[in-house]
């Protein structure tokens, strides 16, 4: 696929579109054998729910961090507003790329332009950190090392999916099976000119509300 460079995205969403347009969408993930019922209907509800939507997928290209910051920014504000089904401040997004693709240095870009200040930690041992800003709950988690699906509910991991706020997910994969269906994801790729090719993709109806 050729990579084309523009100034800005018809959503606003980031600089150096390549390809938008509907695709079809993967099956639903079976539900793992180690889940409660509890757990079980509500990953089936997430799922159904992402059944009704068809896919929006972009893919970005950007060359520098300014342009990471820029997509940050925009997402930060399409976050805090509100959106058709009444949400606001409340979504999941899952961020995928190898270590060193960016993952993380979009997150703090984002953490940044929703107003969180002073130090921004990694929660790559943590698991998770949350953040309060005015526009409300925040969770950034990196499942990097998450490898026991009973922690999923005895840290409360369930309890916060299901709340109202922003959770954005570094390696989602390794949550799969407990981790509801993203509203957005995001997968970041370094090319051989170390810029970020970065392919966009709404899992949700509110994911697309996202992105318009």
């Amino acid at each position: 696929m050729e990579v084309l460079r523009q100034p800005m995205l018809q959503t606003g969403l980031g600089r150096g579109q390549v390809h938008g347009g509907h695709g079809n969408l993967r099956k639903s993930e079976r539900v793992g054998p180690c889940l409660n019922f509890r757990q079980q209907q509500f990953l089936i509800y997430r799922q159904s729910t992402s059944l009704k939507h068809s896919p929006i997928v972009k893919t970005l290209l950007w060359p520098d961090e300014v342009a990471t910051k820029h997509f940050a920014n925009t997402l930060a504000k399409a976050l805090t507003r509100v959106l058709p089904d009444g949400a606001c401040f409340d979504a999941c997004i899952a961020l995928q790329g190898d270590l060193g693709a960016g993952k993380t240095t979009l997150v703090r870009h984002l953490l940044r332009a929703l107003g969180v200040s002073g130090r921004i930690k990694s929660p790559t041992y943590a698991v998770v950190e949350p953040y309060e800003v005015t526009a409300g709950s925040l969770w950034h988690f990196d499942f990097y090392r998450f490898n026991d699906p009973r922690e999923w509910e005895d840290a409360g991991f369930r309890d916060i999916f299901a709340s109202k706020g922003v959770k954005l997910c570094e390696w989602p994969d390794k949550a799969t099976g407990v981790m509801p269906v993203a509203d957005v994801s995001l997968h970041i790729e370094v090319n051989d000119n170390e810029e970020r090719v970065v392919t966009v993709q709404t899992n949700t109806s509110r994911g697309e509300a996202l992105l318009s």
